[in-house]
């Protein structure tokens, strides 16, 4: 219930009581003294029927006075009432709905203020002062991540080159190479989180620019598909495929690859020896939907609504490669093509990532 109804519940309720004082005290009031005017009549020469006639004309003239003196009022009251606190109480509805619109990608918005001055007015600029400041933080939250990420490109394509050319030495010991070799996959694990990362804080401040053209979407996904195959060949893992008609759509096609190979890539890693990956591809209405489900391990549900966190790894992660950038930046493609993504998950059985996007051509 919001307060504007439990505000008229109250109001209509105290004017209810008040009516029923009202009519009490008029009663207590009126018939007494007309009980006292008839007293003297019953000495006067008239019949009894006279006189009931008289009393209950009396007594309905009573009632008719005590009820249009009191409920129309009331009623009147209560609509008034009622009107009035929606009349006042609006501006919080509006402060609300344009509160709910807010978000981190927004935050250049301002909630509308009515400019009279009131507790109303006050509470939209406190609220519009606490915006800019979040926008601010998040601005300076953003240039640090891309400095950042910049910064460290560099130093880590020297350090990657400098290793590849020393792992290539043969004058070097055999375990001094193999440790170059690790050192240099760490490297590469780290350009990758960066680059990551500098995609995503791009992404965050509209500085990506997606290409927008026509793409056969079913081609792209038995690209994926015939590259999983290969990925899962080492653990011995099933891949299949069931699609259907073609799926054109519009979009940019490396970054719809980009999305399926992360997808593809999780399913394996998250799998296990001698497991499946399945590919469900299908029309539905005017969108495509994709479906890759994996036996892994699974999500736990307390998890779920979490995966999609930057940097978030779940229990199930354990010592699987990867920094928790993936899924984050899965959404972020779907998104910007006017789509979305969706986990489910049955732990110990089966889990299924949902793509759906647009249809166009």
């Amino acid at each position: 219930m919001n307060i504007r109804t439990r505000l008229t519940a109250w109001y209509a309720g105290t004017l209810f009581l008040s009516l029923l004082l009202t009519c009490a005290l008029l009663y207590h009031e009126v018939v007494p003294h007309a009980k006292a005017e008839r007293a003297p009549a019953k000495s006067m020469e008239h019949d009894d029927d006279e006189q009931e006639e008289g009393n209950e004309n009396e007594n309905r003239e009573l009632a008719g006075f005590i009820f249009w003196g009191t409920v129309p009022p009331a009623l009147l009251a209560i609509v008034g009432g009622w009107w009035l606190m929606r009349r006042s109480l609006s501006p919080i509805a509006r402060l609300t709905a344009a509160a709910e619109k807010i978000h981190e990608e927004n935050l250049a918005h301002r909630l509308p203020r009515s400019g009279n001055g009131d507790e109303l007015d006050h509470l939209a600029e406190v609220f519009n002062a606490m915006i800019a400041r979040l926008d601010s933080s998040f601005q300076r939250v953003r240039e640090f991540t891309l400095n950042a990420s910049h910064e460290l490109k560099t130093p880590l394509t020297i350090l990657h080159g400098e290793i590849e050319a020393a792992q290539r030495d043969t004058s070097l010991p055999a375990t001094l190479r193999e440790k170059l070799g690790s050192q240099l996959d760490e490297i590469q694990r780290l350009t990758l989180i960066v680059d990551n990362l500098t995609l995503l804080t791009k992404a965050d401040a509209g500085l990506v620019v997606l290409s927008e053209e026509t793409i056969a979407f079913d081609e792209i996904v038995r690209e994926v598909f015939e590259e999983t195959k290969i990925l899962a060949e080492g653990a011995k893992i099933s891949v299949s495929l069931k699609d259907g008609d073609p799926l054109p759509l519009r979009g940019d096609r490396r970054r719809l690859r980009q999305l399926l190979l992360n997808l593809a890539e999780n399913a394996v890693k998250y799998n296990q020896p001698g497991g499946a990956v399945e590919f469900f591809l299908r029309r539905d209405g005017a969108e495509a939907e994709l479906k890759i489900a994996n036996t892994g391990k699974g999500i736990a549900p307390g998890a779920l609504p979490r995966v999609f966190d930057r940097f978030y790894r779940g229990e199930a992660a354990g010592n699987v490669d990867g920094c928790g950038l993936g899924l984050s930046i899965v959404q972020w493609i779907a998104t910007a093509h006017r789509g979305s993504v969706k986990i489910e998950s049955v732990p110990d059985k089966l889990t299924t990532v949902t793509v759906r996007l647009p249809l166009g051509g």
